[in-house]
């Protein structure tokens, strides 16, 4: 059987200096009080025939609300613990934690064997982190994808105007 497959983005920002990574945090009874190490980019399964970035693309809005706009820079793959593979790309963004987060929703049997079916969101917060904190929330497997980021900006020269 094939290993799922799936595409993300990880939004950055530059903050007095310092490199923030944008989080989600998975809806749903399951994850409600977990924290650490389940939060995540945004991402979801590739379609049959779909281009991995149009994925990311079309992902990132829908389970933020926000339309991304690049330039997108690679990060690769990754593997996760379960097998599934994740494609990735980064991208400079910001995002008002002011406004509501509009994510799309998923139905689910809850509680379990009761016949009632109930919809959550996608993802239920999302937030901005300096890498330290990131990487204690993140799925850990991703925390690759923040470090291929810093290698990718720590090897270029960045001023204000170019983040």
């Amino acid at each position: 059987m094939a290993k799922k497959h799936s595409a993300g983005l990880l939004m950055y920002r530059i903050r007095q200096g310092q490199l923030e990574v944008f989080l989600v945090h998975p809806g749903g009874p399951f994850f409600r009080k977990k924290d650490e190490g389940v939060w995540s980019i945004p991402k979801g399964e590739i379609e049959p025939g779909e281009d991995p970035l149009d994925t990311a693309c079309r992902e990132f809005e829908e389970e933020t609300g926000l339309k991304p706009e690049g330039p997108f820079i690679p990060l690769g793959e990754i593997k996760q613990k379960g097998g599934k593979v994740v494609s990735a790309w980064a991208f400079v963004g910001d995002w008002d934690s002011s406004r509501p987060l509009r994510s799309s929703e998923f139905e689910l049997e809850w509680p379990p064997r009761s016949g009632q079916i109930r919809r959550f969101p996608e993802v239920d917060r999302a937030e901005f982190f300096d890498v330290q904190e990131a990487k204690k929330k993140i799925n850990p497997a991703q925390v690759e994808l923040i470090d291929r980021l810093q290698k990718y900006l720590s090897g270029k020269k960045t001023t204000a105007s170019n983040l």
